[in-house]
């Protein structure tokens, strides 16, 4: 009998210290720059982009946007980002395959179309622009993706 108690207590207090509100381990790493604080259309883009992202993009970059080292390039603090705007456009739109070199290391991956509209492009590229220490141009709009896709 008493084993039983013992157990009922265990099992208790295993329930009760994973009870009341669901705590997010998820470390948000977006930078708080001052366009993001006073350009409210580029922080809502910035959310939707995070959500797109979490749903399509953590996979291979991981939640602190650094990728997976000679697998999957990194999004923070990326030299290929910040100097590619248009090829970045063009591979979260139509995918990306072949080498490409992203802080010195060369990649050669394939990423495959992810079936994204013009606004969640913009959306995403926002968001991985903004986050992570990176702070990598201006709002991008649809109009600025439909654009380079059609170039």
């Amino acid at each position: 009998m008493s084993k039983s108690y013992k157990l009922l207590a265990i099992v208790l207090l295993v329930v009760s210290c994973n009870s009341g509100k669901k705590k997010n381990n998820q470390a948000d790493y977006s930078i708080k720059t001052t366009e993001t604080q006073s350009n409210p259309k580029l922080k809502a883009s910035m959310e939707r982009g995070k959500i797109v992202y979490d749903d399509l993009c953590i996979t291979c970059h991981m939640v602190n946007g650094k990728g997976v080292p000679k697998i999957f390039p990194p999004l923070a603090q990326s030299d290929y980002l910040k100097d590619n705007q248009k090829e970045s456009i063009k591979a979260i739109k139509n995918g990306l395959s072949g080498e490409i070199m992203v802080n010195g290391v060369t990649y050669n991956s394939v990423m495959a179309p992810l079936g994204l509209s013009d606004k969640e492009v913009a959306d995403v590229m926002n968001y991985i622009n903004n986050s992570w220490g990176n702070n990598y141009g201006k709002l991008l709009t649809v109009e600025d993706v439909t654009n380079v896709i059609k170039n």
